[in-house]
């Protein structure tokens, strides 16, 4: 990656290990690599990682690239063009998934396992699975069965292929395994369990058994277009352990929590707010007019207007005079980055498992729901969900649903109801353009035109990233690499 990329970064990755008890993520301690350490010294650093991997560079990538965001300079607008390559990513690659959160999950579990701490290595193994899965869905076919054993002169893994990552096969633990046995030691005797070192829960293993319920649900509905009977089993199966047994609550949402201080903010909200490259990036306005014909009343808390004349924004793909003053610019709120930066970074959320289960009950074959539930239900509660999560009041959103029925119901065909699923998940997700360019890749919703000025390959839309250069250069099983215009396993609309 272009040196755009904070090296705050790195110093976070770093630093967390012995960031020690501690309610909120904060990197001003010692910067030192963990090594032989208790697994209550590791926990806040992997969780934080797994919250860089996906909020920090690869974030403004997706966000650009699926019409949230504008790039107005530096290397977002790049990617607003679709001109990426291997130079791209690199310290995402390097030390924030593989060489950060992987491998202090990889320490943690193995010292739980040492002292039988069974509760901190099955949030490892949880955590590791959703972290891998940010690798193999951004670069498809990557080092996964002999990735993390640079200790045993392991240097130059094998490339896994994605489909066996994702469903097992040539003796490789599939993701969906790796998550079962992280949930199968939560539920064992553990000698010590988290307090203030989980930055995401407070230790509240009743709290991470179900985000690791519904992360299984996230990773069957990832494959259903290649593997709609798998992803259809893997579904009951969750479902049948009950409502209590995954995320069914806004308060249960997965999301690491991040402090006020420089060095401790969540890294969106220091990207577009302290950093020296805020003026990078500007709401599209692409996204701004996709709210207003919804009449959407999560525009206004999702987006900053400084200008009382309406919102300043960038159409993407522009290239021309950038509107000033950029004080006037519109931005993601705090109602996404939190007051000061302290918003946490949400990985897995109430919504989304419900607007999973209202797509899963349309398209994949004999979904059991829970009772009285439909893909109307369920699609209303994932809508109803994310505006209460965005501030509105309960009266606010029934007033919004009295008013346009139209937006809030299911009709026309499957593909249409499908199409309305993905577009108000979509909005759910403002803010995390990883996932919204998951959904976009897997089912090609919300339509997205292409970009003004495109260049990249053939002048489309990325449906996956390069592998970085300096992995391509010292590992044979690289090569050749694929270019952004190849679509990985699962991609198969």
């Amino acid at each position: 990656m272009k040196k755009r990329t904070l090296i705050y970064s790195l110093v976070l990755l770093l630093a967390v290990a012995f960031a020690g008890c501690k309610k909120y993520l904060d990197v001003n301690d010692t910067p030192n690599n963990p090594t032989n350490v208790p697994p209550s010294l590791l926990l806040s650093s992997g969780l934080a990682g797994s919250a860089f991997s996906n909020a920090n560079e690869l974030n403004r990538f997706a966000a650009v690239i699926t019409d949230y965001l504008t790039g107005a300079g530096g290397s977002p607008a790049a990617y607003d063009i679709y001109n990426t390559n291997g130079a791209d990513f690199g310290n995402q690659w390097r030390f924030e998934i593989y060489g950060g959160a992987l491998i202090v999950y990889k320490k943690m579990i193995d010292a739980a396992d040492a002292v039988d701490a069974k509760t901190y290595s099955g949030i490892g193994k949880i955590m590791m699975a959703y972290t891998f899965s940010i690798a193999t869905d951004t670069w498809g076919d990557v080092p996964y069965s002999e990735a993390l054993q640079g200790d045993l002169e392991l240097i130059t893994p094998r490339i896994d292929a994605q489909e066996n990552i994702y469903k097992g096969g040539e003796g490789i633990q599939s993701l969906f395994d790796m998550v079962r046995e992280g949930l199968a030691d939560l539920e064992m005797e553990s000698t010590s369990t988290p307090g203030n070192d989980d930055i995401a829960y407070g230790g509240d293993v009743a709290a991470w058994k179900k985000a690791g319920n519904t992360l299984l649900l996230k990773f069957a509905m990832q494959i259903s277009e290649r593997e709609p009977a798998l992803a259809a089993s893997v579904i009951n199966e969750v479902l049948a352990k009950g409502t209590g047994a995954y995320i069914t609550t806004n308060a249960g949402n997965l999301g690491i929590n991040f402090g006020a201080s420089t060095g401790s903010q969540n890294p969106v909200y220091f990207y577009i707010y302290e950093s020296s490259f805020r003026n990078d990036l500007i709401v599209s306005s692409r996204y701004v007019s996709r709210l207003q014909a919804l009449d959407d009343p999560r525009l206004e808390k999702f987006v900053t207007q400084p200008d009382t004349a309406g919102y300043v924004t960038l159409d993407n793909g522009y290239r021309g005079t950038l509107p000033q003053p950029t004080s006037n610019w519109s931005r993601w709120s705090t109602v996404i980055t939190g007051a000061n930066g302290v918003g946490p970074v949400k990985l897995l959320t109430n919504a989304q498992r419900a607007f999973i289960l209202a797509e899963a009950e349309l398209t994949l074959p004999g979904i059991n729901l829970p009772a009285g539930a439909t893909a109307q239900s369920l699609y209303e509660e994932g809508i109803r969900a994310s505006m209460l999560d965005a501030g509105l009041t309960a009266t606010e959103i029934d007033n919004y649903f009295a008013a346009r029925p139209d937006v809030v119901t299911l009709s026309g065909s499957t593909e249409q109801q499908v199409a309305k699923i993905i577009e108000q998940k979509y909005i759910a997700w403002t803010g995390n353009g990883l996932e919204a360019w998951n959904d976009w890749r897997r089912t090609g919703y919300p339509v997205l035109p292409e970009h003004d000025n495109a260049v990249g390959v053939d002048g489309t839309r990325p449906v996956r990233a390069q592998y970085i250069d300096q992995e391509v250069s010292r590992n044979p099983a690289f090569t050749p690499s694929p270019l952004p215009n190849v679509k990985v396993w699962w991609d198969a609309n």
